[in-house]
């Protein structure tokens, strides 16, 4: 159009980096805001209804052994109901350990013998709920009384945000999970992890500097750099498994080097897929693509040894009957490989995540309970029933 002047390149370049350094800046005060007046992320207390699901104990079992003095004090509200730390739920199960009946249930992680579970969260679509499923399954787990390392294998860093952090801000010079992955002078894996505001779960974080990870690899496969990427987390993984019962990984939206590096320290995967035919179309092609891929390293490495190989419908309204017929679609292709119960699509869940929480963080008094019931109902049926699959692994009956 005549008149109109055409933005030179460098000035739309100079016009992105304005306009992320503002929106870096706005988005770092909103999140202090949100936490005012403590600057790092806090977790809410729980009441006693919520203590029994997670534990198993009954209330009335509760509120006994509290008047027996078996179970530490706790905190109570204005009418006298008793509040309870995540920490303080972890003691009571400890008591229960060492003196409930058939003891050892109350502490569902690894016993003797049992190897560390590394679970990847993958797709190949972005938008799949990839995050949110391995957040929520990471802090479920973590109250369940499993010790919980969340691993953020995205550079895009979604799962770290989610924990407090503002990766381009506090992780711009390094302390994230491609220091312990980079063929250049790498730290162990300890050196990165951080202890979260969540009891028993701990996060290794991620930053835009792990998309510097795929062009290293590129060039160290072409100068047979060991060890090869094939073996870089599981190298990485065995200095701090001790310490864990289960690694839940949040994989980049994409086949490259980075996931086929999750993928290969794994001992089980879970794919999430919107049931709609684009997103099973993409997660077709993206399962060919990863089959004939490790195909191809397993010639190199051997055997890939995945435990299982789950299925997740996700972001799913029971209403919407396109999606119920191409969940009942998948059913029939998959059969028991989909999980039973799927996510659904919540805005309890996008009102969260609007602060950077999921809904075991929300208090409850702030979300209609009627919304609330139904989203913890699917969340934690997923969980349950995803925990199943982990305690066969450990070759245990469910």
């Amino acid at each position: 159009m005549a008149g109109t002047a055409r933005p030179t390149p460098g000035s739309i370049a100079g016009s992105i980096s304005s306009s992320a350094e503002r929106l870096s800046h706005a988005l770092n005060d909103h999140m202090r805001n949100s936490f005012h007046p403590e600057v790092r992320k806090t977790l809410r207390k729980f009441h006693p209804a919520e203590v029994a699901e997670l534990t198993g104990i009954s209330l009335s079992n509760l509120r006994t052994r509290h008047q027996e003095g078996d179970f530490p004090a706790v905190e109570t509200d204005s009418r006298g109901r008793r509040l309870y730390t995540a920490a303080e739920i972890d003691a009571i199960r400890d008591v229960m350990v060492r003196t409930g009946r058939n003891g050892e249930i109350y502490r569902p992680g690894r016993r003797e013998g049992d190897d560390l579970q590394v679970i990847s969260i993958v797709n190949f679509k972005g938008g799949s709920s990839k995050t949110t499923t391995a957040i929520h399954l990471a802090q479920r787990y973590a109250l369940r009384g499993y010790r919980v390392l969340a691993l953020d294998m995205d550079p895009q860093a979604s799962l770290t945000t989610m924990f407090g952090y503002r990766p381009e801000i506090e992780f711009a010079d390094g302390g994230t999970i491609y220091d312990a992955l980079r063929y250049s002078d790498p730290v162990p894996l300890s050196q990165v992890i951080r202890k979260t505001y969540f009891h028993n779960l701990d996060l290794a974080p991620a930053g835009l500097m792990l998309s510097e990870y795929e062009t290293e690899t590129a060039y160290a496969l072409q100068h047979r750099i060991e060890p090869a990427f094939t073996q870089r987390l599981a190298i990485a993984l065995e200095e701090i498994e001790e310490n864990y019962d289960l690694v839940i990984i949040d994989c980049p939206p994409q086949l490259g080097f980075t996931t086929m590096t999750s993928l290969l320290a794994s001992t089980g995967l879970l794919i999430t897929v919107v049931p709609s035919m684009l997103d099973v179309a993409s997660m077709a092609q993206f399962l060919e693509m990863a089959g004939e891929t490790v195909r191809t390293l397993e010639e190199i490495t051997g055997p890939t040894d995945w435990r299982f190989l789950k299925f997740l419908i996700a972001r799913y309204e029971p209403t919407d009957v396109p999606q119920s017929q191409m969940a009942g679609f998948l059913r029939s292709i998959l059969l028991d490989q989909v999980l039973n119960t799927p996510m659904l699509k919540s805005t309890a869940i996008s009102d969260a995540g609007m602060t950077q929480q999921t809904i075991y963080e929300i208090d409850p008094s702030q979300v209609v309970r009627r919304t609330l019931e139904r989203i913890l109902e699917s969340v934690n049926g997923v969980a349950d029933e995803f925990e199943k699959v982990l305690q066969e692994a450990w070759g245990r009956k469910v």
